[in-house]
């Protein structure tokens, strides 16, 4: 068995959390450790985002 067989992927069309490839990677976010990142996976992508940017923010305020 692969190694992605036993991770877990959230896929964005159906918001389904599967174990295994089990969609397309245009759909797939991934992949993780466990069922519960996986559920969690929008809320990680939001969180990394905000922190992205704010550190893009301070970036520009350094002059």
């Amino acid at each position: 068995m692969a190694d992605t067989d036993t991770q877990w992927f959230y896929d964005l069309a159906t918001g389904e959390v599967s174990q295994g490839k089990t969609s397309g990677w245009e759909n797939r976010m991934g992949p993780y450790s466990s069922e519960a990142e996986a559920r969690e996976a929008l809320a990680t992508a939001a969180r990394r985002n905000e922190e992205a940017e704010a550190q893009d923010r301070e970036d520009e305020d350094w002059s």
